[in-house]
């Protein structure tokens, strides 16, 4: 049984929730986000409140129970609150400028390596850090990977576009001219 799937998920005032035939779309402040449920879990909106119900017994079935409460639970804090991704750029020369709404990156390459800013994703770059902002958990975190996929940290020296707060592990490089 899902620990999660079992919550119901509280709405606050400034948030409306409306479910037409497995799709649940959320108003709020900052916006309007829509998921569509599997078929195999069931949604109950009210004016206040959300509870999500599996339709069956089988271990996929409380795992989709438990993955939509979650994503309508994120659709609920996003339209309210937002959601961000902070990314350090480590490595001299490395460096990280706004163009338009599109994020430029020289990481070392022969280019610079231009990042396209979707709709409803905001980026903001101050020194080394940058932030990419948005509504939708999953686009916002999709965003910060593909950045961050464009120069991971290496293990020797610790360059790259990490995730704030990420412990890279260093390795040991050559040990040069031991001779016995």
């Amino acid at each position: 049984m899902s620990r999660i799937g079992k919550k119901e998920i509280m709405l606050p005032q400034s948030v409306t929730a409306v479910l037409a035939d497995h799709t649940v779309t959320v108003r709020g402040p900052r916006g309007e986000l829509v998921y569509s449920v599997h078929p195999a879990v069931s949604v109950e909106v009210s004016s206040n409140h959300i509870v999500c119900k599996p339709a069956g017994e089988t271990k996929q079935v409380k795992a989709l129970w438990g993955t939509t409460r979650a994503r309508l639970n994120n659709m609920v804090v996003g339209v309210t609150d937002g959601f961000r991704k902070e990314l350090e750029l480590v490595g001299v020369g490395y460096r990280a400028q706004l163009k338009g709404n599109d994020l430029e990156l020289s990481v070392g390459y022969s280019h610079p390596v231009l990042i396209k800013a979707p709709d409803g994703i905001a980026f903001a770059v101050e020194k080394e850090l940058i932030t990419v902002e948005g509504n939708d958990r999953v686009r916002v975190g999709q965003i910060a990977a593909d950045i961050r996929a464009v120069r991971k940290p290496e293990p020797y020296k610790g360059k790259g576009i990490r995730y704030r707060g990420e412990l890279v592990r260093r390795k040991v490089g050559k040990v040069a001219g031991t001779t016995s």
